[in-house]
């Protein structure tokens, strides 16, 4: 048997060489897959990629003696699941990795706006050690709303347990036997606007989720409250934040994501040297307002990135292949 993997980078090629224990013929390359790339490689048996490496049938036809595909990633449009169906070929993804990850994520944002830690800290550096205007507020007794109450937001729902809030929860699914395991209410999306004092979103970004806070939703927000966005940008009108944050609806915003970024589908992709050849987010946000204001925490969607979490999807990747081989089907793409 012989794997093939691309798109894999020094040091994850180390980590997969060590851990992967199956006996098979193991080749790594950093580049995205390419036809040129795969002569002389009908041999292959096993094939790894992440995003950008497209596997299509002009691919598939290159590598006839295919068994299984691994992406090192949550999103398989990359790959043609119906010609690889066809073909007898599994598909196996990295379908979670991040949930806990994200939501501690979560709790830094709001702890930091909660406590006024960025600016505490700045005062300290010039040796200014004058607490005046630095209250914050506690987290006991007040209301968090989350929007989506998926993985993430189910991690951030448990956490917020522990600082004895009241959660509140919009979701196109309700999960009954969820609400009552952690305690929490379902409510509209307009009643958790209106009585919620943070509101953290956690929904996927699709059409009907475009701009779900925008002019007309965030008026309806609790005067005074925050924002947390660890999702995706285009979740949030940035003008209507502006708006709030000017006429004083909202008192701050914690962003890990902005309207303004190139399109990201996995956030593994902006560790990949192919992802910021394409996309100069410096650039991109460069005259942000958001970035400017005080009363705004914006961090470099950085959510997802810790060790641990990077770490997952390797792992993951491992027990796919290493199951496969022995007749097991792990995180099979449907």
């Amino acid at each position: 048997m012989k794997l093939l993997a691309f798109e894999i980078d020094a040091a994850e090629k180390v980590y997969l060489q060590e851990n992967l224990t199956v006996d098979l013929h193991q080749e790594y390359y950093e580049d995205t897959l390419s036809i040129e790339a795969l002569d002389n490689k009908q041999d292959t048996t096993h094939l790894v990629v992440f995003v950008y490496s497209r596997v299509n049938t002009e691919v598939l036809d290159k590598l006839p003696n295919l068994k299984a595909i691994f992406t090192m990633s949550t999103g398989y449009d990359h790959i043609d699941i119906e010609d690889c169906k066809a073909r007898g070929i599994t598909v196996h993804s990295v379908p979670f990795y991040g949930e806990n990850t994200v939501a501690e994520h979560t709790f830094a944002l709001i702890l930091a706006l909660s406590r006024q830690l960025i600016e505490s800290i700045e005062r300290t550096k010039t040796f200014d050690f004058n607490p005046a205007g630095l209250e914050g507020f506690d987290l006991r007794g007040k209301t968090l709303g989350i929007i989506g109450m998926g993985r993430i937001g189910s991690f951030v729902a448990k956490m917020a347990k522990g600082f004895d809030m009241k959660i509140l929860a919009y979701d196109a699914f309700v999960k009954d036997e969820l609400a009552r395991e952690i305690g929490f209410e379902y409510v509209s999306l307009e009643d958790l606007l209106a009585k919620s004092d943070i509101v953290t979103l956690h929904t996927a970004y699709r059409p009907e989720t475009h701009h779900i806070i925008n002019r007309e939703s965030i008026q309806l927000m609790k005067k005074g409250a925050y924002i947390i966005n660890t999702a995706r940008g285009g979740l949030i009108e940035t003008s209507a934040l502006i708006m709030a944050l000017e006429e004083g609806i909202l008192a701050g915003a914690g962003l890990d994501v902005l309207e303004e970024e190139c399109f990201i589908k996995e956030e593994k992709e902006l560790l990949s040297q192919a992802f910021l050849k394409t996309c100069d987010l410096q650039t991109v946000v460069q005259d942000h307002l958001l970035i400017q204001d005080k009363r705004v925490i914006v961090t470099p969607h950085n959510a997802f990135n810790s060790r641990e979490a990077i770490l997952r999807i390797l792992e993951t990747t491992i027990d796919n292949i290493q199951t496969q081989i022995k007749g097991e089907m792990l995180n099979l793409v449907k």
